[in-house]
């Protein structure tokens, strides 16, 4: 069973929310900090948006933080953040060859089926766990342990696809065989995640004349 990220695994979309973090900083007149580029880059949007208000001491109320957060993402998402190269290719191979394909991310439920959608991939996948969800992030143990016991299946008969290195980590711990994705948005983490992973692939495209995983 191939279990796949979404943000900046398949689709390269986390300097969307680089942006969206900045736009949204500078309308109070703030910037963003090394350590909240960190929290925020690592949480779902729930904690982030908490994170944030503390962070800072605004008054906005969480869910006024991420309501504002979503209407700047939902036109990238549905009009503009590309797949990233041969993933689109690699999918449809994986499709055409009978393989288990389930979405494992901590994107928001409406802006993963709007990418899905623009790119024609909504029904690939057997099933979506959404870390937003399950109330749980994904460098939490108990996340793939979660997701294994949904599935019904063991952690060795699965393959994770993963940009992040926390989410690599906790899947190689739990058993599962991860294949570390490079994305820029991780750029100074990358002998972490190449620790944590089983292999690294610069692209899907290193993947399209191998045998299938």
């Amino acid at each position: 069973m191939l279990l796949f990220d979404l943000d900046g695994t398949l689709i390269d979309s986390n300097g969307v929310w680089v942006t969206v973090d900045e736009c949204f900083l500078s309308r109070r007149g703030l910037r963003p900090t090394p350590e909240y580029c960190h929290t925020v880059g690592h949480s779902i949007l729930p904690v982030a948006a908490q994170f944030t208000r503390d962070y800072y001491g605004l008054t906005d109320t969480p869910e006024a933080i991420m309501a504002e957060w979503m209407e700047q993402a939902r036109d990238a998402y549905a009009h503009h953040v590309p797949l990233k190269p041969g993933a689109g290719a690699f999918l449809r191979r994986c499709q055409e060859a009978g393989q288990t394909m389930v979405l494992v991310t901590a994107c928001v439920p409406e802006l993963c089926e709007a990418v899905l959608r623009r790119h024609g991939l909504e029904t690939l996948f057997s099933r979506r766990f959404f870390a937003q969800e399950l109330g749980m992030e994904k460098r939490d143990p108990r996340y793939f342990q979660t997701v294994l016991s949904h599935l019904g299946v063991l952690p060795e008969q699965c393959v994770l696809f993963e940009d992040s290195p926390g989410a690599c980590r906790t899947a190689r711990e739990s058993g599962i065989r991860v294949v570390g994705v490079y994305d820029p948005f991780y750029e100074t983490s990358q002998a972490e995640i190449r620790a944590c992973s089983h292999r690294y692939i610069r692209s899907f495209e290193e993947l399209l004349n191998e045998p299938l995983l």
